[in-house]
C-alpha cells in the first residue's frame, strides 16, 4: 500500500512538472522570442525611411517570420513575464531580466540633461572617427554602360594607383566621353592613348572623350588616382559617369598593416612555453597563488608566469619563470589584467583567476591547436567547482539599433555552433574566466580600469564584432573551494569578502555609466 502512495505522489509530480512545462512554453513566458516583433505598420514605416517605394500596399502581406528580424531602430529591453514560482524553476527555465540603464544612470546624475548632451557629441565624434565612405550604401542601378570595380580598390596615402576595370560599354555613338570626380585626390594617366582628348589631369575632377570607343576604353586602362589629402585610414567614393549615367566605386585609403608575426620555433609539437604565457591578477590570496603555481609547475615546468598584484603588504613570489609586477594598493580587477597582459611576450596568453589550480584535464596544447587551426582568437575552457559542477559560462550578445536615445544589449546563455573538427567546442560571444588568447587581440580591446572589483562580460561586450572567441567543455581548469564557515576564514580572506562583495554603491554607479555613456546603451536584458 505505501508503495501504491508513492507511485500516485510520484505521478502527480510528473504530471505537475509536463504542465508546467507546456504553460512555460506556450504561454510565452520562457523568455525564449523576448524581443518585440514588426507589425505591418512598422514594417511599411522602415520601408518609407529608406525611400523604398511599394505600388498596391493594401495588397502586401507582409511575412511575420522574416519582417520581425528586421531593424527598425525601435529596439527596447523587456523581462519576461512572472510565471509559475516552482523550486527550481529559475534554473530549470531561466527567465530574462531587463535593465534600465538610462533612467538608473541619469536618476543619480546632478545635471542629467547635460550628461545626455555631452553623450551625444562624444558620440557624434565617435562616427565622425569611426565612419569612412567605405560605410556607405551604394546601389548600382541596372543597364549601365559604365563598367567599374565594385571593391578592392586600395591606395596608401599621397601614393599613386592605376584606377582598375574602368571601361564603357555602349556603342553606335558620334562619339563617347566619361567623366571622373574625386574628393580626396586626383586622376591623371600613365600614358596617353591617341585620339582621345583629356581635360582636368592632376585635378580631382578629370574628362575623357574620343570618337573611338576602344581607344577611349584603352585609355581608361591608364587612369591614376593620386591621393594627396592625408588620412592612415579612410576611404572615398569616386564618381564615374557619362550622359546620364552615374556610378560611385569606393577607393580605401590606408597604410599597409605592418604583420605582427611570433617566432615560437621550429613547427612539429607545440611547444607550450614558447607560446603561451599565463597571466593572473591576486589581491589577499597569497596561499591561493601559491597553489596554482604549484599546480601549473606540475604539468607545465617552464611556462612563465606574469603576476599582477595590488595587495598593500606584497609579498615577492619567486622562483623560475614567475615574473611579479607591483601596483598601487586596492588598483583592482580590470588594471591588473591590463599590466599582466602588458608583460606578454609570447603569441598567446592564458588568463586564469589565482583560485585556479591546474589538472591533467588542463590541455594548453588543445587550446594552441584550436588557435593555430582555425581563425578563432580566443578560447575558452571549464572550470570545475569544488562541488563537482563543471561550468562553461557561454554566452551570446547582440546590440539591437534603438535611435537618439541609444542601443539596447541583450545578452543571453548559449552558444552560436559548433566548432569543425572539434566536436566539443563551441562558437560564442562571451566565455569563462579560463581562455586562451592571442595576445594582440586581447591588447587591442583592453580592459576598463574603472572595473575595480568585479566585472567580467564588460570585456566581451568591448570585443563584441572584434574578437571571434569559442569555448571547449572538454579543457578543464579546478577552481578552489569557496564553501568556508564564517568562523573558519582566516583574517586575509574576511579581508578579501569585504572588497570582493562590497555593497558600496559606487561600484553599480560606475557600471551604469560605462553601459549608458561609453558604451551608448539605453538599457540591457540578459538571463
Amino acid at each position: 500500500m505505501p508503495n501504491l502512495h508513492k507511485k500516485r505522489l510520484g505521478l502527480i509530480l510528473c504530471t505537475g512538472l509536463v504542465l508546467t512545462v507546456f504553460v512555460w512554453t506556450h504561454l510565452g513566458l520562457s523568455g525564449r522570442d523576448s524581443l518585440p516583433r514588426q507589425d505591418k505598420a512598422s514594417l511599411f514605416q522602415w520601408i518609407s525611411q529608406n525611400k523604398i517605394i511599394l505600388r498596391n500596399e493594401s495588397g502586401i502581406t507582409v511575412k511575420q517570420e522574416i519582417a520581425c528580424k528586421v531593424a527598425l531602430n525601435v529596439c527596447s529591453c523587456i523581462s519576461d513575464r512572472e510565471g509559475f514560482q516552482l523550486p527550481f524553476s529559475n534554473w530549470i527555465f531561466p527567465r530574462v531580466w531587463a535593465h534600465n540603464l538610462e533612467g538608473a544612470f541619469l536618476e543619480s546624475h546632478p545635471n542629467p540633461e547635460e550628461i545626455k548632451s555631452v553623450r551625444a557629441q562624444e558620440y557624434s565624434s565617435f562616427q565622425k572617427r569611426s565612419y569612412t565612405a567605405a560605410n556607405g550604401l551604394i546601389v548600382a542601378e541596372a543597364n549601365s554602360p559604365l563598367q567599374f570595380p565594385i571593391q578592392g580598390v586600395v591606395v596608401q596615402p599621397l601614393k599613386t594607383i592605376i584606377l582598375p576595370g574602368l571601361a564603357l560599354k555602349t556603342n553606335g555613338a558620334a562619339s563617347y566621353m566619361v567623366y571622373l570626380r574625386a574628393t580626396l585626390g586626383t586622376f591623371d594617366v600613365a600614358a596617353i592613348v591617341e585620339g582621345v582628348s583629356l581635360k582636368g589631369e592632376g585635378e580631382n575632377h578629370m574628362t575623357l572623350s574620343s570618337p573611338n570607343l576602344s581607344a577611349l576604353n584603352k585609355q581608361l586602362s591608364f587612369v591614376t588616382y593620386t591621393n594627396t589629402v592625408f588620412h592612415p585610414r579612410t576611404a572615398e567614393n569616386v564618381e564615374f559617369g557619362t550622359g546620364g549615367h552615374r556610378s560611385f566605386f569606393t577607393v580605401k585609403i590606408q597604410h599597409k598593416t605592418p604583420s605582427k608575426l611570433y617566432n615560437s620555433g621550429p613547427q612539429g609539437d607545440y611547444n607550450i612555453s614558447a607560446l603561451v604565457t599565463l597571466a593572473t591578477k591576486t589581491f589577499l590570496r597569497y596561499d591561493k597563488l601559491k597553489d596554482l603555481i604549484d599546480s601549473v609547475r606540475q604539468y607545465y615546468p617552464t611556462v612563465t608566469i606574469v603576476i599582477a598584484d595590488d595587495n598593500q603588504h606584497p609579498q615577492p613570489v619567486t622562483g623560475p619563470y614567475i615574473e611579479q609586477y607591483f601596483m598601487p594598493f586596492g588598483k583592482g580587477w580590470f588594471a591588473g589584467r591590463n599590466l599582466a597582459v602588458s608583460q606578454v611576450t609570447t603569441k598567446y596568453v592564458l588568463w586564469v583567476d589565482d583560485d585556479f589550480y591546474f589538472t591533467s584535464n588542463t590541455n594548453l596544447e588543445k587550446m594552441v591547436d584550436i588557435l593555430e587551426k582555425t581563425t578563432l582568437d580566443l578560447v575558452g575552457g571549464a572550470v570545475r567547482e569544488a562541488t563537482g559542477y563543471t561550468a562553461t559560462y557561454r554566452h551570446t550578445i547582440s546590440v539591437e539599433e534603438g535611435g537618439e536615445d541609444g542601443d539596447c544589449l541583450h545578452i543571453r546563455n548559449g552558444h552560436h555552433h559548433t566548432i569543425p573538427g572539434f566536436p566539443n567546442c563551441v562558437v560564442a560571444d562571451a566565455v569563462i574566466n579560463f581562455f586562451l588568447g592571442r595576445t594582440d587581440k586581447v591588447r587591442e580591446v583592453g580592459f576598463n580600469p574603472r572595473l575595480s572589483r568585479a566585472a567580467h562580460l564588460e570585456f566581451f561586450i568591448d570585443g563584441l564584432g572584434f574578437l571571434h572567441i569559442g569555448s571547449c567543455s572538454d579543457i578543464i581548469v579546478n577552481h578552489a573551494s569557496k564553501i568556508k564557515l564564517p568562523w573558519g576564514k582566516t583574517d586575509s580572506e574576511k579581508e578579501y569578502d569585504k572588497f570582493r562583495y562590497s555593497s558600496n554603491p559606487e561600484y553599480r554607479k560606475i557600471h551604469n555609466e560605462i553601459f549608458y555613456f561609453t558604451n551608448r546603451f539605453k538599457c540591457m536584458t540578459s538571463q
